[in-house]
């Protein structure tokens, strides 16, 4: 088993960013980001190193699904408040791991589970359509830009 998690073929890719100021604020869509130390510069979870929240990501994919329970056509990921959205990896199998996204290494420390706030912006049934497709949360091991684009691999 522990080989099997040591090796994941597939890179994905940075599809989005944003940062969010202050509580229940809306996040800033941006096209780069700039991971120091403490978190994400302008985002409200900087500032604790090492702090299990510091990066918040969810998958691409994850919106295709939770936009079909909705029945919606796509969901903007701004209203998700997660930092980073990414394709073409699983972010689950980032879970205790060292992975690379831009000039950064990231470690992934759990997952990031829907809150409340879910009903407010998804509208009815948000917060279980969400449930299981949250994505997952991360601190920067090695600080660097992170941009549109950029590949997501094990570091």
């Amino acid at each position: 088993m522990r080989e099997l998690l040591s090796s994941i073929p597939q890179t994905g890719c940075v599809e989005w960013i944003g940062v969010r100021p202050a509580r229940r604020e809306n996040l800033t869509k941006l096209p780069e980001v700039h991971a120091a130390m403490d978190g994400l510069m302008g985002d409200r979870f900087s500032g604790g190193e090492k702090a299990k929240r510091q990066v918040t990501l969810i998958q691409q994919e994850h919106l295709i699904a939770i936009a079909s329970i909705l029945k919606q056509q796509e969901i903007d990921p701004s209203l998700l408040r997660r930092n980073i959205v990414v394709s073409g990896i699983n972010l689950q199998a980032l879970k205790e791991q060292q992975f690379k996204i831009g000039e950064a290494v990231l470690f992934g420390t759990g997952n990031c589970p829907p809150c409340s706030r879910m009903e407010e912006n998804l509208g009815p049934g948000g917060y279980c359509a969400m449930r299981g497709h949250g994505g997952i949360t991360a601190y920067v091991l090695q600080p660097g830009k992170i941009c549109l684009g950029d590949s997501v691999t094990l570091a």
